[in-house]
């Protein structure tokens, strides 16, 4: 990590840049699968399976056998894990749950809002290196509470044309049903336009590597939503002397481990506090399995000595990190000034990994920056709210003479006389 010891306020907007790594531009190649997916449907899959993941399939479908096959690969030890986090993170969607309101504006007019779910969602699973059954647990929990009507799955296979059992057991835990092995641009192409075997979604969610952010982009040309910008990972720390430069440097690793793309940033008020956390991390970072991909990481990061712990928030709410970590011994008298983050996560216990598991948490966060505009996957991300209104005799006679006055101002008197007919017929 790069060491930069209170640098000037005009310089902060620079520290807070991303790395610029190159990235392709996929749009050609996101826009010739996406035509021939929408002309051939389940015989261009079967192509681009075939070109990009190596199998060969007859069928995407993921059928029951394979479902109940992948629950005895799993140890008791992960399914019990796996239903711990399955219960806290319900528990805290539940809580998201709006109860209607009637407010009544003006005596007699009536006016509340009530929540539908999105009917027909996608969510896309990495299955790769990492196939991150967890973030099956963030999106299908909440898509359920929603009570979205279809809920399909899509994730790549491996070279023998089988998908993770652990992806495919917590899809069971979550009654999904509509399993399917498509990965990359083919599979949020696919679930865009519906094909022969996949149906056409409302809105995607779910991670990916640079191909399926670009079709995911694409994909909102054609009238699907996405769940939000995405980036690659990470965490920004702030720490004072009081906290575990061990659990720091951890934390900043726990990131980093993503891959090369990610970010960590560590902030703090002491030059001491930031050399003991670049001593663990150094230390821990030999025992890594993924100790390369953490390598190239942290040459992309930054650790950054600030005047006080002031100037430390100060620096976050400007880079909006999607993980914002306090590690400070008073972290909750800051939680005010917080204005800009994805998660935060409070105190030397709280550590990211808890959020990406088992707290309860939505670990599906905006990156990049986006935290200045974008919250979190939540309940809300799965439902639209209809607003309704409903106006007695009276509630149009006590403001109808406004909307006449106001539509009039506007020149639409069609809109006027909607107002005026109806009051007459009450003279």
């Amino acid at each position: 990590m790069k060491k930069i010891i209170t640098p000037k306020r005009n310089d902060w907007a620079l520290l807070t840049q991303r790395p610029n790594l190159k990235v392709e531009d996929l749009s050609a190649l996101v826009q010739e699968v996406f035509l021939d997916i929408q002309q051939r449907g389940d015989q261009a899959l079967r192509e681009y399976t075939q070109k990009f993941d190596k199998v060969n399939l007859d069928n995407f479908k993921v059928e029951t056998q394979e479902v109940e096959d992948a629950k005895n690969q799993l140890s008791d030890d992960l399914k019990n894990a796996i239903q711990v986090a399955k219960n806290n993170i319900e528990k805290f969607h539940l809580s998201q749950k709006e109860e209607k309101q009637i407010i009544e504006t003006t005596k007699g007019v009536y006016c509340w809002r009530e929540s539908r779910a999105i009917e027909k969602v996608g969510l896309y699973i990495p299955g790769g290196t990492a196939p991150l059954f967890s973030t099956l647990l963030m999106l299908g929990i909440p898509a359920n509470i929603a009570g979205c009507r279809d809920i399909i799955l899509c994730t790549p296979p491996n070279k023998e044309g089988k998908v993770h059992p652990a992806i495919l057991y917590t899809a069971s835990l979550l009654n999904i049903q509509n399993i399917y092995k498509v990965g990359g641009i083919q599979a949020i192409g696919a679930m865009t336009f519906g094909t022969e075997s996949i149906g056409k979604i409302d809105k995607v969610f779910g991670p990916g590597n640079q191909y399926v952010t670009a079709a995911k982009q694409a994909a909102q040309r054609y009238g699907v939503a996405i769940d939000m910008p995405a980036g690659p990972s990470e965490v920004l720390v702030i720490a004072d002397e009081f906290c575990k430069p061990a659990f720091v440097a951890a934390d900043l690793l726990s990131q980093a481990e993503h891959g090369d793309d990610s970010q960590v940033i560590l902030l703090s008020d002491k030059d001491e506090v930031v050399e003991a956390v670049l001593k663990e991390i150094a230390q821990q970072l030999k025992n890594l399995p993924r100790k390369e991909i953490a390598q190239k990481a942290l040459e992309n990061s930054k650790a950054i000595v600030l005047e006080n712990l002031n100037e430390c928030i100060e620096f976050s709410n400007l880079y909006a990190p999607e993980h914002l970590i306090l590690a400070l011994k008073n972290a909750r008298s800051f939680i005010s000034q917080i204005t800009n983050a994805g998660s935060v996560f409070l105190g030397n216990y709280s550590c990211e990994s808890a959020g990406d598991y088992a707290s309860g948490t939505n670990h599906t966060l905006p990156t990049n920056g986006y935290a200045r505009n974008y919250s979190g996957v939540s309940l809300d991300s799965f439902i639209k709210k209809i607003t309704f209104q409903e106006l007695t005799q009276e509630g149009l006679q006590n403001i109808g003479p406004s909307i006449e006055q106001m539509a009039e101002a506007e020149e639409l008197i069609a809109h006027k006389n909607a107002v005026s007919i109806r009051l007459q017929s009450l003279v």
